[in-house]
């Protein structure tokens, strides 16, 4: 099943369907006004919405109409929670090794993860504002998991079962703005503004065989100003899969239906699978030339994030997105 939310006026906006082929949608008001309403009693509104996304790729749902991604919010415009993970443990011993820092044995066995701001989520297509060039603009190619009520203390194989639905993501970073944050001992604010979400959320039966183990078995392809640059696999050199971090994060707490779970930012140990941020990019460059090459976005770049099925059709749609100035 795939699910989006369209822009109407409103902060949550309007839950539709959306067909397995991303070309119509049909509004679901009939059988639940907002994906969060869906996702606080998901036993009772899944087999409905369903039915309405059968009847849609049947070519049976009543005022079906062409889907737009566009025109769409975040699946979910706002969120109870937003964590996001570190299990691709190469992008962080990449980062480490560039500044000469020994790698904790610890990362290996313990996810990172920071809480990110949930009450502001951009659409696939909406702009990546900035106030200046200066705070090194980054994009962060990701996946997520939405998930339902998952109990303090889960294991990591309960955890995993609560997953209802899966994104990509573009965890915008400001990199310039990191390292006196993060000098303070409290972690990022500032460095991560707003984040970006696909077009639609998928359950994960709509991935077939390549999701196994809590992880995505397909490449992750971005490109930055129209130029390919990464295609890693999701599914290789994840270290913690998706029940494992979501279970990280609710050691000491409950998650609510909607939690958002990251898994950082997709990284290959292959070098020639590409990146899927700019920093990695730079860390590479620093270890083999002893400094970075390569620039943080400017105003007026696009970063473009999408996943594609064996038969190279689009999975979840694309974050397709420029940057642009505050005020400009």
């Amino acid at each position: 099943m795939k699910l989006a939310t369209l822009k109407d006026g409103t902060r949550d906006g309007q839950l539709i369907a959306v067909s397995r082929d991303l070309r119509t949608g049909a509004i679901a008001d009939a059988i639940v006004p907002t994906l969060q309403c869906a996702l606080d009693d998901w036993a009772f509104y899944a087999p409905q919405l369903l039915d309405l996304y059968d009847a849609l790729n049947q070519g049976r749902a009543r005022n079906a109409f062409a889907f737009d991604p566009k025109s769409c919010m975040a699946p979910l415009p706002r969120a109870f929670q937003w964590a996001d993970g570190s299990a691709y443990v190469n992008h962080v011993e990449l980062v480490r090794r560039a500044r000469g820092a020994e790698m904790p044995p610890e990362f290996w066995t313990d996810p990172l993860m920071y809480q990110g701001g949930s009450d502001d989520f951009l659409g696939p297509a909406d702009d990546i504002v900035c106030a200046s060039e200066a705070f090194g603009i980054d994009f962060e190619a990701e996946i997520a998991t939405i998930t339902s009520d998952v109990p303090m203390a889960a294991t990591p194989d309960a955890a995993l079962r609560q997953v209802r639905l899966l994104m990509l993501v573009n965890d915008v970073s400001l990199r310039n703005l990191i390292p006196a944050e993060l000098a303070k001992g409290f972690g990022f604010f500032q460095s991560k503004p707003a984040t970006a979400f696909s077009p639609v959320a998928v359950t994960p039966d709509e991935l077939g065989g390549a999701w196994r183990e809590g992880r995505v078995h397909r490449p992750m392809i971005v490109h930055w100003n129209g130029s390919k640059v990464g295609q890693p696999d999701c599914g290789t050199d994840m270290v913690f899969h998706f029940g494992q971090l979501i279970a990280h994060a609710a050691k000491t707490r409950n998650l609510r239906a909607g939690s958002i779970v990251g898994s950082g930012t997709i990284s290959n140990k292959d070098a020639k699978r590409g990146y899927c941020c700019i920093a990695e990019k730079r860390c590479l460059e620093t270890i083999e030339h002893g400094a970075p090459q390569t620039e943080f976005m400017k105003f007026g770049d696009s970063v473009k994030i999408e996943m594609f099925d064996e038969a190279g059709k689009s999975i979840f749609g694309a974050i397709d997105q420029a940057v642009v100035p505050l005020h400009g």
